[in-house]
């Protein structure tokens, strides 16, 4: 629900018109997991402006097309790690839209496969915002910090519930600006998607980071795959 929540908000802010309403295409999403012969599955939903001639102006009655995908996949071990590299952060100024301009993030992602790692941090000069397609939180003196929900990071659902579930434990959250140095000097540092949820990272350009706050670490963790293990039961 919070994934299609999203949709629809980015869809609206680009004056893009879904033809379902929401609950509609919640239905039709849940019929076709419903056919896969898979308990995990990874689903894909995109949506384009429509269908016209090649132009910079579109009809105020056109409705966008919906394209989803479906696959079996399970969800990455959360307690496995990832290594990743840095990069400047030269996307545009709206990452907090879910859109398909993801040609700086696919180079991105290109580069650290090449180079042995599983993910590329992004920086705008000092400050951090996000990974090529994931969040990123650190743990710093107990506390989990990760950047402002504002217009250069993606407001990922995987982080909402992960800031969700430190509060339930008792863990404190910040939500402002780090640095580079903050990063390369947290007590951990935590890769969030749909597909990872809470990855602890152990490699940033070559050098060993986090490692120095276990215990917080794994609260989170157990926190998170006991919440997805609920949140994704059969009913």
């Amino acid at each position: 629900d919070e994934h299609l929540d999203r949709f629809y908000r980015s869809a609206a802010m680009l004056d893009i018109r879904i033809p379902h309403e929401k609950q509609e295409l919640r239905a039709i999403i849940l019929d076709m997991v419903r056919r896969v012969d898979s308990g995990e599955q990874f689903v894909y939903l995109q949506a384009t402006r429509g269908t016209q001639p090649r132009d910079h102006v579109y009809p105020e009655d056109m409705h966008a097309n919906i394209w989803i995908m479906l696959r079996p996949q399970t969800v990455k071990d959360v307690f496995h790690e990832v290594r990743a590299i840095t990069a400047e952060d030269t996307r545009f100024f709206h990452n907090n839209i879910k859109t398909l301009n993801l040609i700086p993030s696919v180079i991105a992602y290109q580069r650290c496969i090449e180079q042995g790692c599983q993910e590329t941090v992004f920086h705008r000069g000092e400050r951090v915002t996000e990974c090529a397609h994931s969040n990123i939180l650190i743990i710093k003196d107990g506390v989990l910090c990760t950047p402002p929900r504002d217009n250069l990071i993606l407001p990922g659902i995987t982080l909402k519930h992960l800031l969700m579930l430190a509060e339930k434990n008792g863990i404190p959250t910040s939500e402002a600006p780090f640095t580079m140095q903050e990063l390369a000097d947290a007590d951990e540092i935590i890769v969030s998607s749909s597909g990872g949820l809470c990855i602890q990272a152990v490699e940033l350009d070559g050098k060993p980071i986090g490692g120095k706050d276990p215990k917080t670490l794994k609260t989170l963790q157990d926190a998170y795959a006991e919440f997805y293990a609920e949140d994704t039961k059969v009913r």
